[in-house]
């Protein structure tokens, strides 16, 4: 409102700025602010227009005068100083002209027809105010206390509520097939680790992770429940993390899939996408309530000898908590069975006890963040997935910076895809000293980069590799699209030479 007043006016009106906008987040608090009213200078002007009601000081105050001659025109009197007292006058000093229309807010009296009206205060969008009333101070109502803590209030509950609509509309923007078009941004994942790093205490780690671990039961040859695994909860809007070879049967032959959880209560499933070549699936449940999401970590901090905690439901025996240490990094194997062998993984290690049933829970470390996927163990017979032996302290996990990569790709479009160079390279044997190129196929990046069939590749970006399981894995931790460097011995000369990915859905 205009800064001017009557210059009787000693005391001016409150003013009284509009409320802040409430932010209508998924959390967080809301408030508003009561300014006081901020005396203003008087300021002394000269009217420009008479006001209603004003009238010039009468003639009659003017002290006596001698009688003019008949033929003298009458002397101007001079209008009254600004301070001086006049018998007649109600108020001594001349007023201002009245204040100009104002209005509250955005928007106002000029608005366009059919334009939104933005909500800029609590009075925003009212008709223009009329210019103040010519009245003594002491006159005014005093506006009642109550009015703004109310308003205030108001405005906490209005942002509150907001708030809580937001979140329940953000759960629900994914569509009925589980996939969200931002991937893992659009989901509400959890980072934050539940316990401090150094806790050292694995019973703190299982009370805080076996709220986010699940069993699953999953039909295989069309016998429902004939295959049984584990799995973690990603996020809030239902997804669950597993591994494809505990689906694989089910998603092929739409057959059930069930998700058991912490309490005990059975939820159906559907599959998002999985990725046999990660051996990665992600799963939907539509009831959320009673599902905890477990903190993402991060493998590459991790160092030989770190305790671990293994989680699932190792023979069926769902809850079950194992714990132990991380016995080896990077290590090249495949978790796939003789039907899909081409899945590898640069695996994390340990010894915690892994079983049948493990497959598909989380490895965790001290600070109740998972690390890995649990997906595999070796046998006595030198198999993997451990069908028919148990655990004999050798057990394997996906790094979870792989299955934060996959489930991105499935939960954005319902597929994964993996990198490729187009060549085939010798997975059998023992090959010490390098992965042995068997083919190249046509126009593919390994052409294109110049490599040819007995090439034998001993590293990549720097890091050696001993066999073609080797090279695979190393291939297999990029992206497509990513350049990599392959150091190659060719009739026994080493160069080097740059790789630029391609990339396959699998």
């Amino acid at each position: 409102m205009s800064d001017q007043e009557h210059p009787d006016h000693r005391t001016p009106p409150e003013q009284h700025d509009p409320l802040p906008e409430v932010s209508l987040g998924a959390s967080g608090e809301h408030g508003t602010r009561v300014d006081e009213p901020v005396d203003e200078p008087v300021h002394d002007g000269e009217p420009t227009q008479p006001l209603s009601g004003w009238t010039p000081p009468s003639q009659g105050s003017q002290p006596p005068q001698a009688s003019p001659s008949p033929t003298a025109d009458p002397a101007p009197t001079p209008p009254p100083h600004r301070g001086q007292q006049g018998a007649q006058q109600p108020y001594p000093a001349p007023p201002l002209s009245p204040i100009p229309q104002q209005s509250w807010g955005p928007g106002g009296p000029g608005q366009a027809a059919g334009e939104t009206r933005s909500f800029g205060g609590f009075f925003a969008g009212e008709a223009a105010t009329t210019p103040l009333p010519l009245q003594p101070p002491a006159d005014r109502r005093p506006v009642s206390r109550w009015v703004w803590p109310a308003v205030t209030v108001l405005a906490l509950v209005v942002g509150l509520l907001g708030g809580f609509l937001g979140a329940l509309g953000y759960d629900r923007l994914g569509e009925e097939d589980g996939r969200y078009d931002g991937g893992l941004d659009a989901v509400q994942t959890r980072d934050a680790a539940p316990l401090e790093a150094d806790n050292g205490s694995v019973p703190a780690v299982a009370q805080a992770l076996l709220p986010s671990t699940v069993q699953i039961l999953a039909s295989l040859d069309g016998e429902a429940g004939g295959a049984t695994g584990s799995g973690f909860v990603l996020d809030r809007q239902g997804h669950i993390v597993t591994n494809n070879h505990v689906v694989a049967s089910a998603a092929q032959d739409e057959g059930p899939i069930l998700v058991v959880d912490a309490e005990g209560e059975r939820h159906e499933a559907t599959v998002v996408g999985r990725s046999p070549v990660y051996d990665l699936a992600i799963l939907q449940v539509e009831e959320v309530d009673n599902l905890v999401p477990a903190a993402l970590g991060s493998s590459t901090v991790l160092n030989v000898g770190d305790p671990v905690v293994a989680f699932g439901s190792p023979l069926g025996l769902s809850q079950t908590v194992t714990s132990g240490i991380v016995s080896a990094l990077n290590r090249p194997v495949t978790t796939g069975d003789s039907d899909n062998e081409s899945s590898y993984i640069n695996a994390v290690q340990t010894d915690a006890a892994i079983n049948p049933g493990n497959s598909g829970g989380p490895l965790v470390n001290l600070a109740g963040e998972v690390v890995g996927v649990n997906s595999a163990i070796a046998t006595t017979g030198g198999s993997l997935m451990g069908e028919s032996s148990g655990n004999i302290g050798v057990g394997f996990a996906i790094p979870i910076e792989q299955v934060r990569t996959t489930a991105d790709q499935i939960l954005a479009t319902g597929e994964a895809q993996y990198p490729v160079i187009g060549a085939q390279v010798r997975t059998g044997g023992r090959d010490s000293e390098g992965a042995v190129i068997t083919e190249v196929m046509d126009g593919t990046p390994a052409e294109d980069a110049g490599l040819l069939a007995d090439d034998v590749v001993t590293r990549v970006d720097g890091e050696p590799v001993t066999d073609g399981i080797a090279l695979i894995v190393a291939i297999r931790t990029h992206q497509p699209g990513d350049t990599i460097e392959f150091t190659v011995r060719r009739d026994g000369e080493d160069r080097t030479v740059e790789v630029t990915l391609d990339g396959e859905v699998g």
